[in-house]
């Protein structure tokens, strides 16, 4: 019986994709047509030095989404580095291609 591949819902998905970067595991470029509006330049700004770069791999604990309007995500995940926690929160966008991009992100660094 072939194995069902579960698609993961658009803030997940995404959720995913940001920790990878600002965790520096993807270059900041992977997310490239992935986002619009100010989005990129936060990611680059935030990539670098970012709260979520430890030598521990921080892990995706939960996400969650909100859907203000048609077309709107706003998304918040919870994040595990060891034992300090982050708070990611995130927007998306839905463009006329139907297709999700990443509208801003914010990161609030660990907590013990």
């Amino acid at each position: 019986m072939p194995r069902q591949v579960r698609r993961l819902a658009p803030h997940d998905w995404f959720a995913e994709r940001l920790l990878a970067v600002l965790s520096g595991q993807r270059p900041v470029h992977s997310l490239l047509g992935l986002t619009v509006g100010e989005a990129y330049e936060q990611l680059v700004t935030l990539a670098p030095d970012g709260p979520l770069r430890d030598r521990l791999r921080p892990v995706l604990r939960h996400c969650g989404r909100f859907h203000p309007g048609p077309g709107v995500i706003e998304a918040f995940a919870r994040i595990s580095t060891g034992d300090r926690v982050s708070a990611m929160a995130f927007r998306l966008e839905q463009g006329p291609d139907r297709r999700w991009r990443c509208a801003a992100v914010e990161v609030q660094g660990p907590r013990q």
